[in-house]
């Protein structure tokens, strides 16, 4: 019986390499706006968030959905600290395949009365 799962090392989702993100996978991600809005709050915190610390308008298995599309997209990182699904914005990784991209799609967020304004992060 394998032991990682006491270690933990199981319980990292697999994400996809960078380089092999395609950016019709991540527009059809980010055309929703529950999506949108987790985006945004993983770019305003600067810092990883738990699942549940970022109140959505769904159920917790639609969050979850939502949450995996992201992943899926490679806009996000996720990893357990102790129950918690903690949850990071690849930014860096993001904007050096596709500069400003996430800028505009946080700043358009904010500006749409859905979200913070990313302006006003100076970035």
């Amino acid at each position: 019986m394998p032991t990682s799962r006491a270690t933990g090392g199981d319980r990292v989702p697999p994400h996809p390499d960078i380089r092999a993100i395609d950016l019709q996978q991540v527009l059809e991600a980010l055309v929703d706006p529950v999506r949108r809005q987790i985006v945004a709050e993983l770019y305003a915190a600067g810092e990883d968030l738990a699942c549940g610390a970022i109140a959505l308008p769904v159920s917790k298995s639609t969050a979850t959905h939502h949450f995996h599309v992201l992943r899926d997209a490679g806009l996000i990182r996720q990893h357990y600290a102790g129950t918690s699904r903690m949850n990071s914005l690849r930014g860096e990784e993001f904007d050096a395949r596709f500069p400003g991209l996430l800028l505009a799609v946080v700043t358009a967020h904010g500006r749409d009365g859905r979200g913070t304004d990313a302006g006003e992060r100076g970035e």
